[in-house]
């Protein structure tokens, strides 16, 4: 599950580069965490060592001598999302020498240590192998992810591992949920809204905060269910007709109120999943904002220089509990 949201502000004195999700998952098992530079961790795949080049902020947690990321900014406004990918994971039993083997979970963590932006990961990507667990140290069994990452640049991207080498699909819609051929995807959609030219050409301008012209005459109405493709079209079509954000406030505050039309009730009876939490990156200001699931209030950590100094592992803890203030 999972579904993820870009939101771009207009006024270019408060630029905002927010990239939001909602974490639907059995249970809370990521929280906010710091990761410094020149951490040493280890893959499952084949226990190689590795370090980080840069400081980052997100949400996960520490197992088996790794910090799992699910998501994230690092220092330079890179931000990675890892999302559910049904049935379209095509992984690697052989590894290539000379090439960094990966458990497919790892690669959000690998990417913000390693990469200043968008471009950076393209540059890059090839050098990566998303592997199966036959030859792997440690049984993880099969892990069915894709990526979504953006940059302060507000260019957004859909990484896919569905063939070899990894690919990446520009995505100025900033819309991604949980099923395979994202351009089905995009296909599907226009029976609810209609996209401009530049779209469709594949010329839209880095920042365009809208892909579609608001004429919805004739298009039919967005469907209501959780399904990633329900999902993908409630978020897109409410995206493209909320008020364009002006800063890191609004920016936020849209991304909020659009991840509360496709965020998962928990409903023990029918379903495992739901939305443990929600959570959003801005890429200028290096800020983290968090939500789990029962909590009314909104934690933010920003990623300051004084944070980024630290030389170890910082936990924020956050309480998953209903809380109210009264006011009379």
């Amino acid at each position: 599950m999972c579904t993820s949201i870009f939101q771009i502000s207009t006024d270019p004195n408060q630029p905002a580069h927010v990239l939001a999700r909602t974490m639907d998952w059995p249970t809370l098992g990521a929280g906010p965490v710091f990761c410094p530079r020149n951490f040493e961790w280890q893959s499952v795949y084949d226990h190689q060592q590795y370090q980080t080049k840069y400081a980052l902020i997100g949400s996960g947690g520490y197992h088996d001598h790794e910090l799992d990321v699910s998501d994230g900014v690092n220092e330079h406004g890179l931000a990675v999302q890892k999302l559910t990918f049904t049935n379209g994971t095509q992984l690697v039993d052989e590894p290539t020498p000379g090439k960094i083997h990966l458990a497919p979970y790892e690669l959000s963590f690998y990417l913000l240590a390693n990469f200043k932006s968008v471009q950076d990961i393209s540059d890059h990507l090839a050098e990566i192998e998303l592997m199966t667990d036959h030859y792997s140290y440690q049984k993880y069994g099969k892990v069915e992810l894709h990526f979504a990452a953006a940059d302060p640049t507000g260019r957004v991207v859909v990484i896919e591992p569905d063939q070899h080498p990894i690919k990446i699909i520009e995505n100025p819609l900033g819309v991604l949920t949980n099923s395979n051929h994202f351009g089905r995807q995009i296909d599907k959609l226009r029976q609810y809204v209609e996209f401009t030219p530049e779209f469709d050409a594949g010329t839209v301008p880095l920042n365009t905060p809208r892909v579609t012209t608001g004429n919805v005459s004739g298009k039919s109405i967005p469907p209501g269910s959780y399904t990633p493709n329900s999902r993908f079209v409630r978020a897109a079509y409410y995206k493209e007709r909320i008020n364009l954000a002006t800063d890191e406030n609004t920016a936020v505050d849209n991304a909020w109120h659009l991840l509360d039309s496709v965020n998962v009730p928990q409903n023990t009876e029918h379903q495992a999943t739901y939305s443990v939490y929600r959570a959003a990156v801005d890429c200028d200001s290096l800020s983290y904002y968090y939500q789990p699931y029962h909590a009314k209030q909104v934690v933010k950590i920003r990623l300051t220089n004084e944070l980024i100094r630290l030389n170890q592992l910082r936990f924020f803890p956050v309480n998953d509990k209903i809380t109210f203030k009264e006011i009379n």
